[in-house]
């Protein structure tokens, strides 16, 4: 129960610690100019994943590559499978493939990626791969910002619209700062709360700590997705939902494994090589499928992607959970 309180505690400094981080840091940036494109492409798309960095780096700072790599790949299948299963049913979720064709390309290239490193590198993700996730976090930024502030791309005002999404940000210069610092603190004590309840979970179920990261740490610190596509849903904003679950995919491969690899080699899970990482890839070749075919996500596909992460989630703690 001390554990499970732990976990519960932990999810909710970080959901707390990551809204505060993007409210804070989008006044910040409109104070200093910033344009609404670039704040939605950065900020917003990628500050979300804000939680899932914090607790990667800090598993991977304390030894504990399962946890760090296991919260991303756990972390992307949620947010396809889970997020935008969830959201299809509230909408049917229309799209404009021209607007999200190098997103969702990109996501699947990076998780292809992804699989490759660690194929090449003997099950070992190393400084080396770390560079090469970085570079191409950089040359995706620099692409993103660059085909929509200069070829007038209908994603631009996908950006603009998620850096919208949020409401209530701080007024006075006083209040921005903080809130950012409150951010950053509840972050980095929601992180370590988290892992001492998933640890300590994982030794009582006798399971895998790759197991716990893949699914209780990753639907944890992928709450402030599920919160910005949820209330895009409800508003009738599908492209904000599935481009922000798109950014945040990016993001936690080329981003957040990038800085974790950098600090500490991450062996990966057999689990992982074995199960979770062809999930993943087929997760984002489903969704992929979806979007280029019908040109939406209807509520069937909805289901189709939720009914996919309970099977998920079944075989997890059954014929891989060890």
């Amino acid at each position: 129960m001390i554990n499970l309180l732990f976990l519960v505690l932990g999810v909710a400094l970080l959901t707390v610690g990551g809204e505060a981080l993007i409210r804070g840091a989008l006044t910040a940036a409109r104070r200093l100019g910033v344009s609404p494109l670039l704040s939605g492409i950065v900020i917003v798309g990628f500050g979300t994943s804000a939680p899932e960095l914090v607790v990667s780096v800090d598993a991977a700072v304390s030894q504990r590559p399962d946890i760090a790599i296991g919260n991303v790949v756990g972390s992307n299948i949620g947010n396809i499978l889970l997020i935008l299963g969830i959201c299809a049913l509230i909408t049917p979720m229309a799209v404009k493939p021209l607007a999200l064709r190098r997103d969702a390309v990109t996501m699947v290239a990076a998780s292809i990626l992804f699989m490759f490193l660690v194929l090449i590198g003997g099950g070992t993700l190393g400084p080396a791969d770390a560079v090469m996730f970085l570079m191409a976090l950089v040359a995706y930024l620099v692409w993103a910002y660059w085909s929509e502030r200069y070829h007038a791309a209908p994603s631009a005002e996908l950006h603009k619209a998620e850096a919208k999404e949020l409401t209530a940000l701080p007024k006075s210069v006083t209040w921005t700062v903080t809130t950012v610092l409150t951010g950053l603190l509840l972050l980095i004590v929601g992180s370590q709360v988290l892992l001492m309840g998933a640890v300590g979970i994982a030794e009582q179920l006798g399971v895998s700590e790759a197991v716990i990261g893949l699914t209780l740490v990753a639907v944890g610190t992928s709450l402030p997705e599920l919160t910005i596509s949820v209330i895009a849903a409800l508003r009738r904003h599908a492209d904000v939902a599935v481009g922000n679950v798109l950014g945040s995919n990016i993001f936690n491969l080329l981003g957040i494994l990038g800085i974790s690899a950098l600090l500490q080699p991450l062996p990966v899970h057999a689990r992982i090589l074995q199960f979770d990482q062809w999930v993943m890839l087929g997760a984002s070749l489903i969704l992929l499928l979806f979007l280029y075919t019908g040109r939406r996500l209807s509520r069937l596909e909805g289901g189709i992607l939720l009914s996919g992460y309970g099977v998920y989630i079944g075989l997890s703690f059954t014929a891989f959970g060890g």
